[in-house]
């Protein structure tokens, strides 16, 4: 299957209605479709993985190509070269946060690109970085986490995170949480530093996103068992 056979199909499982949602709330921008996740998945379904596919969906520049391009990915074929690419074309939060930051984490360059990208004076580019590293926490063993390093990155979060652009205070928040839900034994420490945080506010846009408290929602989580229990992927 060619990225424009997939294009093809795509085109009329659009909608305008969900497609002024994506451009008016969440920083989408042509060339846009509007396809519900849902009818993604239905293709994920069939086509499963494919590496090549997956780099051509992406270098479209289509949003809807570029979301299912992270869904079909072979995360394990993805270079350095191929994730940066993804990075540098990633214009907003639907694609940063979600598909490229997801194909990184389950890539054997998450960690290293991850703490390169939270470096970056691009707020975007940082923001998957956090990203990328909260979904390393959920999925890797803590036997694989450098423990020592995952505290010290709650200390720069402590330290930065009001300081930092809305998108990424919203992806430092995040990691706070993620670390506090899945890494068993810096429960305790999220905790603290959520707390030392407090409420976290930014601009997200003209939509109904919100930023959570982390110590409320590590607690939610606690109260229903689950603390530490990894994901199998951070795709979803």
């Amino acid at each position: 299957m060619t990225a424009q056979q997939v294009l093809d199909e795509l085109k009329p499982l659009g909608s305008e209605s969900y497609k002024r949602v994506l451009m008016n709330n969440h920083g989408v921008r042509e060339p846009c479709f509007g396809v519900k996740i849902s009818e993604l998945k239905k293709i994920q379904q069939r086509i499963k993985m494919d590496y090549q596919l997956a780099l051509d969906l992406y270098d479209t520049g289509n949003y809807d190509a570029m979301y299912l391009a992270g869904l079909i990915a072979d995360d394990a074929r993805m270079t350095r070269k191929d994730l940066q690419r993804w990075v540098d074309n990633a214009y907003c939060r639907g694609l940063c946060g979600a598909p490229v930051a997801w194909v990184a984490a389950e890539s054997p360059h998450g960690h290293d690109v991850a703490l390169e990208w939270i470096d970056s004076p691009k707020p975007l580019v940082s923001s998957i970085g956090w990203a990328t590293l909260s979904g390393l926490v959920a999925i890797k063993d803590d036997t694989e986490l450098d423990l020592a390093e995952l505290k010290r990155l709650l200390q720069r979060v402590e330290k930065t995170i009001h300081n930092s652009p809305d998108a990424v205070r919203y992806a430092m928040n995040n990691f706070v949480i993620s670390v506090g839900c899945y890494v068993k034994s810096l429960k305790d420490l999220a905790m603290q530093t959520g707390e030392k945080i407090g409420k976290v506010t930014a601009d997200l846009g003209n939509n109904s996103c919100h930023i959570p408290f982390a110590p409320d929602y590590i607690r939610k989580v606690e109260k229903c068992g689950t603390i530490g229990k990894k994901r199998k992927t951070v795709k979803c």
